[in-house]
């Protein structure tokens, strides 16, 4: 059966491996961005704008209303947010300690972690011997206590992932379209005032800032998400999720270009192993998939 087709949209003249892509370039511009604003608003500052202003955007499209659905909905919205909240933030505070690239590989655990998990298969064993021999690698390549803990707030983020990762499927299954996810970034924002509001102070009232705030939040969430969503229709999830596993190392490029973040040639090797392990976790969970 062939894939559904989109019709009359904006985006039907570009290949769908070019829409993941494209995502993929301005997720990581975006976070390349939001980098340059820690001076004025500091990681829970940036994140905070980030995140109220993609759900700002969510909001509008979807218009989701919180009447008539169930309680166990709700819950699954509510652990979604916070979720989602501590993804952001716990990433944010990690590419304030590491370099870019080495931060986004990293939290490629989470994923992963969803796409072996269970199996027993010596492929996918090794999968996370790639990963984990990356992650040493990366690991012992960020001395001194503030890179470290770098380290471990990249690792909580892809603990986080994999579990907004898991709820999000939940959350498609008791919500129509985007509305789960709406919700949930509107949750995840109420959760960030507080910690926003003490890291940026008086600074969120900048207007300057507030715009840069929201043009990290279309590059970081509403572009990627309309992107990926589109590309969806059109390609079978392992090969998204191949194309995916490219997001590392355009994370080290953005780094390179946009912060001037060198990485040592290590530093490449250990972000291919785990981008590697990304994609052949990839093939194989769909491998195991069941057939419809």
């Amino acid at each position: 059966m062939s894939r559904r087709r989109s019709s009359g949209g904006p985006l039907d003249g570009l290949p769908a491996p070019g829409l993941v892509l494209l995502a993929i370039a301005s997720t990581q511009l975006g976070a390349s961005f939001a980098r340059g604003l820690f001076d004025d608003l500091g990681p829970a500052g940036t994140v905070f704008l980030r995140v109220a202003f993609a759900a700002l955007v969510l909001g509008c499209i979807s218009r989701p209303v919180l009447r008539g659905h169930s309680a166990e909905g709700l819950r699954t919205v509510v652990m979604f947010g916070v979720a989602l909240a501590a993804m952001n933030l716990s990433f944010y505070e990690a590419i304030d300690r590491i370099p870019l690239g080495v931060a986004v590989a990293l939290e490629f655990v989470g994923p992963l972690g969803v796409a072996v998990a269970g199996s027993r298969t010596r492929l996918d064993a090794l999968w996370v011997l790639m990963a984990a021999l990356g992650i040493l690698l990366l690991a012992s390549r960020e001395t001194g206590g503030f890179a470290a803990a770098g380290v471990a707030l990249a690792l909580l983020a892809g603990a986080c992932w994999a579990a907004y990762i898991l709820l999000s499927v939940r959350a498609g299954r008791d919500f129509p379209g985007a509305t789960g996810l709406a919700l949930a970034m509107a949750f995840g924002a109420v959760l960030l005032v507080p910690v926003g509001v003490a890291g940026a102070g008086t600074a969120l009232l900048r207007p300057g800032l507030i715009a840069a705030g929201a043009g990290v939040a279309v590059l970081s969430s509403a572009l990627p998400y309309t992107l990926e969503l589109e590309a969806l229709r059109r390609i079978p999830a392992r090969v998204f999720g191949i194309l995916l596993s490219l997001e590392p190392a355009f994370a080290a490029v953005a780094g390179w270009v946009v912060l001037g973040q060198d990485l040592s040639a290590i530093d490449v090797l250990a972000i291919a192993l785990v981008g590697g392990a990304s994609a052949g976790a990839s093939l194989t969970a769909a491998a195991r998939a069941p057939v419809a």
